[in-house]
């Protein structure tokens, strides 16, 4: 697989391979399974990060059939939800795994076959029956339990919130996501590989960018293809401009949160332009149908978009000016969700909410896709970890985003935007891009047709959602809205 090292390891290898690697100052990334064909022994595949332009680690470990694998999930936390994700839609078990209990399929789900099996009949729901479902332990007389959700007020995903507490102090908080779980990977099993990117558009509706560009690049990996350079520079363009509406309207919603409504109006006035200048760009406000593999599915006219972007920028930093001197806002995110560095690393979060608690990772730089590499990079650093630095983290990326923008379309070079695109059967690629929440991969298997047989994402919510509850435990009530708020998550790009 492109951009890569691949081994091949045995079961019993697999935890001294994962401490060796960790020891090293890697990170493990992330694991899933797939079946080569339909009948076969699945392989799961574990993917690691090596270093900053260095290739990534790639295992492959194919268990015997009936075999557990050993639970990887004591020694890189993060790749426990991989694991039990694994077991229940591909049917593949881990020993010694520290939360053996559902995760995506909830209590009461019964298939006859994993449903990532290329012999689950397609158009067959997964069969659900009430059944009780886990509820942690949690003793003391005084302990309270509030469940919440997983219907909520005002328009918001589902997902179910356990706070354990006493009077306004949190002593344990346990999410349950997963509710309106889509099938997502298995969605993309048969398609043509045009047709895909449609859906991986559509993955998270506010990540549509940043899904479709892993994607494409994954196969164009796969194809041995080379884009136009004007297609690099102008995804790039795209790329960033969807960064820009998504911090914008993540900082607004946090003035919501702390009752701040004059900050909450302009931070929406500014994602509402920042949209509009999406759609006379590109038609979308979304920023949808326009990469496919190959480059772009037609080119676009910046004519009069630097100066709107200087207009829109003027704007914003008048407004975070003023967000940054208003007590009453600081006073709610100072202190507010600590999320520290060690935990930052092991339960893998990802994208501004790691660098906020100092970790310098950003696949723009690191791991340079379309035309970042050409470009200079200033990735933002906070080292408190709390809300305010994760405000002030996506405050920095986009004043980055406005300078790459600008720098684009100074250098921006004429061209076609598009070339042909041909997958090559039995093939498979890796893409990745660093979407507005994080890193983003995409893992894509064709099969002997040219059609996909697996497509495996990564999102970055995913990531960010295990690492959540551990800035919540001992927090206290008022606290809690400021600080899933600091977070950006999205439901649907976890649950996919």
């Amino acid at each position: 697989m492109n951009g890569t090292e691949a081994r091949t390891i045995a079961a019993p290898d697999l935890l001294e391979m994962c401490a060796a690697h960790m020891r090293a100052g890697g990170r493990m990334q992330m694991a899933y399974v797939w079946f080569p064909q339909a009948g076969a022994t699945p392989e799961i595949r574990y993917l690691a990060s090596q270093g900053a332009n260095q290739p990534f680690a790639l295992w492959c470990c194919r268990p015997q059939p009936g075999e557990a694998l050993p639970s990887l999930a004591k020694i890189s936390p993060l790749l426990g939800w991989y694991e039990r994700e694994i077991t229940e839609l591909g049917g593949v078990h881990f020993d010694g795994h520290p939360e053996p209990f559902p995760l995506v399929l909830h209590e009461g789900a019964r298939s006859t076959l994993p449903p990532l099996d290329p012999r689950y009949p397609a158009d067959q729901p997964v069969e659900f029956e009430a059944a009780p479902w886990r509820i942690p332990e949690l003793g003391g007389k005084d302990v309270q339990l509030l469940p919440f959700g997983p219907v909520r007020a005002d328009v918001l995903e589902s997902a179910q919130f356990l706070f354990f507490y006493i009077g306004e102090g949190i002593i344990h908080y346990y999410p349950r996501l997963f509710f309106k779980h889509r099938g997502m990977e298995r969605r993309f099993q048969g398609l043509c590989p045009k047709l895909g990117t449609v859906l991986a558009e559509r993955v998270s509706g506010v990540g549509s960018v940043a899904h479709a560009l892993a994607y494409c690049q994954a196969l164009e990996a796969a194809a041995s293809c080379q884009i136009p350079e004007r297609a690099r520079w102008l995804r790039v363009l795209l790329a960033e401009l969807e960064r820009l509406y998504n911090h914008l309207h993540y900082l607004g919603y946090l003035c919501h949160t702390t009752t701040l409504k004059v900050g909450e109006a302009e931070g929406r006035l500014l994602e509402e332009r920042a949209k509009q200048l999406n759609a006379k760009l590109t038609g979308s406000r979304l920023l949808r149908g326009i990469i496919e593999p190959g480059g772009l599915r037609r080119d676009l006219d910046s004519a009069g978009l630097s100066d709107a972007l200087e207009a829109l920028r003027r704007e914003f930093a008048d407004y975070t000016a003023r967000l940054e001197r208003t007590d009453s806002h600081l006073d709610r995110l100072i202190s507010t969700g600590v999320l520290t560095r060690k935990v930052a690393v092991d339960q893998g979060a990802t994208g501004p909410i790691e660098r906020a608690s100092g970790l310098d990772r950003d696949l723009r730089r690191d791991h340079p896709y379309a035309a970042y590499a050409e470009l200079p990079m200033t990735v933002a650093l906070r080292e408190a970890g709390d809300a305010c630095a994760r405000m002030q983290v996506r405050i920095a990326e986009i004043e980055t985003s406005f300078a790459l923008m600008q720098r684009v379309l100074l250098l921006l070079p004429a061209g076609p935007v598009r070339t042909d695109c041909h997958p090559i059967a039995a093939s498979e690629g890796l893409g990745w891009s660093e979407s507005p929440r994080g890193s983003l991969y995409y893992a894509v298997h064709l099969d002997q047709n040219g059609k996909l047989a697996r497509v495996k994402i990564k999102s970055p919510s995913f990531s960010n959602w295990r690492a959540f509850p551990f800035t919540v435990h001992d927090s206290n009530m008022m606290d809690y809205a400021i600080n899933e708020a600091s977070f950006g998550l999205t439901t649907a790009g976890c649950d996919r």
